[in-house]
């Protein structure tokens, strides 16, 4: 997910967008503990879109 596809994005569209990405980080790292996930970078991947979000954000705040 790019910064600028982001940017479009009204504030509702964004916090709901973000309550999605930490589910669906919290559920990748259940599944890193408990050895079932095998791409282990999207862990990292997930992170950076949560900052991202959060950045966007705070831009619009």
């Amino acid at each position: 997910m790019k910064a600028a596809e982001l940017k479009n994005l009204g504030v509702d569209e964004l916090k709901s967008k973000l309550e999605e990405k930490r589910k669906e980080l919290f559920d990748l790292r259940f599944q890193h503990g408990t050895a079932q996930l095998e791409k282990t970078a999207s862990l990292k991947a997930g992170r950076k879109d949560i900052a991202r979000i959060l950045t966007v954000l705070k831009e619009k705040e």
